[in-house]
């Protein structure tokens, strides 16, 4: 019986922030728009968050050839400053739609970021944004401390 699983993965960071300050960076459009890219040579230019379960997020991201890459989706669950759930699509691919966890727990004085991302259409896909989800989560580091 072939192995019928999609590939998923899971990244951990630490922040220096309280759980709901982290949680807000996650549902506020202009704090996503600092932070919200795989590295510094992009920009955000564009975020829009209907936060609340059913609500749809879009964002736009700006790579430094000028190329356009556009993200969003549907959030299924909202517990603030808990837990976020939402769908993951690419405009370019809607029917290629993964699903995103982030876990927000108070550790210390911080949080600790448990982000899940899974049902992938390969391997390839899932190495992709975990690469980008790795700059993603840096640059938050970033935007935290200040």
């Amino acid at each position: 019986m072939a192995n019928t699983e999609k590939p998923s993965l899971r990244i951990t960071r630490t922040y220096a922030a309280p759980p709901q300050k982290v949680f807000d960076a996650w549902i506020t459009p202009e704090a996503l728009k600092r932070w919200f890219a795989p590295s510094d040579e992009f920009q955000t230019p564009e975020v829009e968050v209907d936060a609340r379960v059913g609500g749809r997020y879009r964002i736009v991201m700006r790579a430094p050839d000028g190329e356009m890459h556009r993200v969003g989706g549907i959030y299924r669950e909202f517990a603030p400053p808990g837990k976020l759930v939402f769908t993951w699509a690419w405009e370019s691919t809607p029917e290629r739609e993964s699903l995103v966890t982030v876990e927000f727990k108070a550790s210390g004085s911080g949080t600790e970021l448990v982000l899940i991302h899974e049902h992938f259409a390969d391997v390839a896909a899932r190495d992709h944004h975990e690469q980008g989800w790795t700059g993603c989560l840096g640059r938050l580091m970033q935007q935290l401390v200040v």
